[in-house]
């Protein structure tokens, strides 16, 4: 039986082949993500992987099942494994906001599930930090989202010079749509054109731009001369007294989704261009109100930043560390009567929330030190008569203690067993 085309399984260091994903390279990204979305007051939720399908296709149109995991379940209820998260928190948000203080700062990490040809950068299964902001219309909410999005990737070890993130606004483009006589119900033609210049020939994009009234020339210049409005001036200046200024530039190429997205937008790519966007975002100020049949109307913006580009990234810059078992001691057992002791002095360890190993059943002494070599652990400790021999797998010295000094010495929350110091005792 193989896995499914598109999904993923995750494998404990060291990795079986050089194709595999590491469990312990997304728990090092998954708890680097918690820790700097938490010292931004981001506060984490969570929803349902399976919704109705309604859900989807009030924020996105029909045209997104063609994208979906979708099927009738047993009570015949139209429903779709998730997609995208924000569906699901604006919901939740216009159903419960009124317990919480603003602006509402929350963060998430869900697996979601396309189904979509699979590329490089781009499987039908990933997991993303969803960080949103609900209540403030402020361009220094926006700041603040922009600064969790870099300091994020700074958390990885990503710099300057790594990843750039590009800030444009659909404001600046309805501006610029309105200045140039624009007609309303061309509108939506124009930004789509917007949306594909990258992707498109220019003749084309000039072709169907002259067919509304505009000229692609035109077009061209006022994204290189890339002047920020006074909304998304305010931004880079925030971002400026912060000194993440820079990280990021002005792009007008950056649109994002056209029936979304509502004031400032926003993307993170790699310098070198070698992949698809890192991250993306911007402000939404209507889909509370949409998906709440307009009973809630709450201003908000957020960000997704996927799992599977981000590897890529911190893979190719060697960003990813050395993955070890994590084990802190091994207790050896070379006296089959000195088990019930050992155990008990595992349990103590483990209380002291150390990492512990031993062997579950009787084994010769060497093949227990083998072990503990392979688990790469820094201590090996073995209770006898005269209380605990330790032994330091690094620098091979010994040295004897009794049970009690090397509880004391290990229940330590730091450095304790790394540097032989006594610390307070815990237990």
């Amino acid at each position: 039986m193989e896995r499914l085309l598109g999904f993923r399984e995750f494998y404990p260091e060291p990795l079986p082949s050089k194709d595999a994903w590491s469990a312990d390279a997304r728990t090092h990204v998954f708890d680097q993500w918690r820790r700097v979305a938490r010292q931004y007051g981001f506060r984490e939720y969570d929803g349902p992987p399976l919704e109705p399908l309604d859900l989807y296709t009030a924020k996105s149109g029909e045209e997104i099942v063609g994208q979906l995991y979708n099927f009738s379940d047993k009570g015949e209820r139209q429903v779709a494994l998730r997609p995208e998260m924000t569906p699901t928190l604006a919901r939740m948000i216009a159903s419960s906001q009124r317990n919480y203080p603003k602006p509402i700062k929350w963060f998430a990490i869900p697996q979601l599930f396309r189904y979509e040809r699979p590329q490089k950068g781009r499987l039908r299964e990933h997991y993303q930090l969803n960080a949103d902001i609900f209540g403030e219309k402020d361009p220094a909410v926006d700041a603040e989202l922009i600064a969790l999005m870099i300091d994020t990737l700074r958390a990885l070890g990503l710099t300057a010079d790594d990843f750039v993130v590009r800030l444009s606004s659909r404001n600046a483009w309805q501006d610029y749509f309105n200045s140039r006589g624009g007609k309303a119900e061309d509108t939506y033609a124009f930004f789509q054109v917007i949306d594909k210049l990258e992707r498109e020939k220019p003749e084309v994009s000039a072709e169907r731009l002259q067919a509304i009234g505009f000229s692609l020339e035109d077009v061209q210049r006022f994204i290189q001369e890339a002047r920020p409005t006074e909304e998304l001036g305010s931004i880079l200046s925030n971002l400026s007294a912060r000194g993440l200024g820079s990280f990021v530039k002005i792009d007008y190429n950056v649109i994002r989704g056209l029936a979304y997205y509502t004031g400032p937008v926003f993307e993170a790519f790699d310098r070198v261009g070698e992949l698809r966007a890192i991250a993306g975002g911007g402000r939404y100020d209507n889909l509370v109100k949409l998906l709440s049949g307009g009973k809630v109307d709450l201003p908000a913006l957020g960000f997704g930043m996927g799992d599977v580009v981000l590897m890529e990234l911190l893979r190719s810059r060697g960003l990813l560390p050395a993955f070890q078992s994590g084990i802190e001691v091994f207790c050896s057992i070379e006296d089959e009567v000195r088990r019930p002791e050992t155990l008990a002095l595992v349990q103590a360890l483990r209380d002291a929330r150390r990492t512990v190993e031993y062997p579950i059943t009787p084994s010769k002494s060497d093949k227990q030190f083998k072990r503990a070599l392979e688990l790469k652990a820094r201590w090996i400790v073995q209770v006898d008569s005269a209380g605990v021999k330790v032994k330091d797998l690094t620098t091979r010295q010994e040295r004897v203690m009794s049970v009690a000094d090397f509880l004391a010495l290990a229940g330590g929350t730091q450095g304790g067993l790394s540097t032989l110091v006594p610390l307070t005792p815990s237990l």
